[in-house]
């Protein structure tokens, strides 16, 4: 084997975090200590450093988080995480990524995002899935897709669909073959009980990210009546079982407010989620809106209200779209991230619904040479200004040139209209956002540069 267990030993490996979590008040730096001699990356060994910056400042809510992961979270899914996701993904699947990169001449992503179903027991209002075809993907493609991953140095597997749960038989089998992977599930939690989080604790190696549009008010108006308090009690289940989860959040024109507020903050707190994943509500699939999208001011703010609370509260809050500065801009078309969906059709984000490749009918290395891939990594970033990362709602006439360009098909069941209509009616959204997001950026730059004057 050539992760983790075989570069250092899994039982050093378990045997020092064992020895980390009887006092990690005490012991935090001496994680940090222990990352350093293993990165190889100097990238990673300076991102520790970062790390460490950030956990010395004055009042910064880091060390509770981190005391609070090792001290609630199931041991044999704490130290399976951080072996699988930090030293099997990180510090040696990202340098085997750049070889492979190198021999393929094509990408290769951090992340492979795959739809074990497009089948779900909820019908949510908006529903970037709600088009695909009601199809699986069989159990024999994903395996194969999973061991070709981990030949090219890639650990981290997420799932969505549909719903991935309704498939939850196949994905712990999935996790027990592949156990030096992550398996991260983006799930409505209705189908979360006791069964369920004691699978989780006896594979170690998977993760959850619930979907929430806020309080009960307004997950229930867009997931359907009683969704929100099923949430609550599987989350209930989750931490009572030292489970690792976090949430999923979509923030619309209608629910900024609540889903940024203290009470709806402090409140996944309380319920033992350590991250909250959000997205800016994209208008495609199911009953696509632009309606529902949120304004520019209401973007701005989320960025603005992100970063204030990331300075006080003890939960990890990433917004993928105005976060785009530490990403570099966009991740997709296979640069860090790429979508499998339940037909198999390979597309480069969840969200853009093109492929010209299929995974039941290519190896995971031949799709990621797609000619939409190629066409995506050539533009990328998208924009110089990286809070306006997005080909389909930031740049749309980006998206448009990429698909005629790769002579790429929808992959929705119905089409409903074309890529170029699509562009055309984001063209007024886009432009309204880049004035916003210019002047944020330059008052960002003032700010910096005012600081190291």
């Amino acid at each position: 084997m050539k992760t983790a267990v075989a570069y250092l030993g899994e039982a050093v490996i378990r045997q020092g975090l064992g020895y980390i979590s009887k006092s990690p008040e005490k012991n935090i730096f001496k994680i940090l200590d222990w990352s350093q001699k293993i990165a190889r990356d100097p990238y990673h060994k300076q991102m520790i450093e970062s790390v460490r910056g950030v956990l010395q400042e004055p009042g910064s809510p880091w060390p509770d988080f981190m005391v609070s992961a090792f001290s609630d979270i199931h041991p044999n899914i704490r130290d399976t995480i951080a072996i699988n996701f930090f030293v099997n993904g990180g510090f040696l699947g990202v340098p085997k990524q750049q070889e492979m990169a190198k021999k393929l001449g094509a990408s290769v992503p951090f992340a492979v995002l795959m739809d074990p179903t497009a089948r779900c027991n909820l019908r949510c209002t908006g529903c970037w899935a709600g088009e695909y075809r009601g199809e699986d993907l069989s159990f024999e493609v994903m395996d194969r897709v999973l061991t070709e991953a981990e030949e090219l140095g890639i650990y981290f597997i997420v799932l969505s669909g549909g719903e991935p749960t309704l498939r939850k038989k196949d994905i712990f089998a999935l996790a027990r073959r592949h156990k030096e992977q992550v398996f991260h599930l983006f799930t409505n939690a209705t189908l979360i009980n006791e069964q369920f989080v004691q699978e989780m604790v006896d594979v170690g190696n998977v993760t959850l990210a619930i979907s929430l549009e806020g309080t009960e008010e307004y997950t229930d108006q867009r997931r359907g009546k009683g969704v929100f308090k099923s949430v609550m009690h599987a989350m209930d289940l989750l931490r009572e079982g030292g489970c690792l989860f976090g949430a999923s959040v979509t923030y619309t024109r209608d629910n900024v407010d609540n889903v940024s507020s203290e009470e709806f903050i402090d409140l996944l707190i309380d319920k033992g989620v350590r991250f909250v994943w959000y997205f800016t509500y994209i208008p495609v699939g199911a009953n696509a809106d632009l309606e529902m999208m949120a304004t520019p001011e209401q973007r701005a703010y989320m960025h603005q209200r992100t970063s204030e609370l990331r300075l006080r509260k003890p939960i990890f809050l990433m917004d993928f779209w105005n976060d785009g500065a530490v990403s570099g801009g966009c991740i997709a078309g296979g640069r860090r991230y790429m979508h499998i969906n339940a037909a198999g059709e390979v597309e480069p984000c969840a969200f853009v619904h093109y492929a010209t490749d299929n995974i039941n009918e290519k190896s995971l290395a031949e799709a990621l040479k797609s000619p939409l891939f190629k066409a995506y990594q050539k533009r990328q970033p998208f924009n110089h200004n990286h809070l306006r990362p997005c080909p389909l709602i930031d740049n749309p006439a980006a998206i448009k040139d990429m698909v005629h360009e790769s002579s790429a098909h929808c992959t929705e069941a119905d089409m409903g209209e074309t890529v170029d209509e699509f562009s055309a009616k984001l063209q007024e959204y886009a432009g309204a956002w880049g004035e916003v997001a210019d002047d944020i950026a330059r008052q960002e730059k003032a700010a910096r540069e005012g600081k190291v004057g």
